[in-house]
C-alpha cells in the first residue's frame, strides 16, 4: 500500500495547480465544481502563508505559484 506523506500530497497538489494554470492559461474557477479542490487548496495555503505558518521549504514554491496565478488573475475563461 502506497501511503503518501503530507509533503508528497502537498507537492502533488501544487504540481496539479501549476500544470492546470499553465495549460489552461487561467486560474481554477469557482464556477466549475471539478476545479473547487484546486481553488480551495490555493486559498487554504494562502491563509497559511499569510499567517506565517507555512513550512519554509514550501514558501518559495507557493510564492512562485501565486505569481503565476497573479498573471492570470483577470483572465476570463471565455476569452
Amino acid at each position: 500500500m502506497n501511503v503518501m506523506t503530507q509533503d508528497e500530497r502537498w507537492l502533488k497538489r501544487y504540481e496539479e495547480v501549476i500544470d492546470f494554470v499553465e495549460s489552461n492559461r487561467r486560474n481554477p474557477s469557482k464556477h466549475r465544481i471539478e476545479e473547487h479542490d484546486m481553488l480551495n487548496w490555493v486559498k487554504a495555503n494562502r491563509k497559511v502563508l499569510n499567517a506565517g505558518k507555512m513550512k519554509t521549504d514550501r514558501v518559495e514554491k507557493f510564492r512562485k505559484l501565486l505569481e503565476l496565478t497573479e498573471q492570470y488573475r483577470r483572465k476570463n475563461q471565455y476569452e
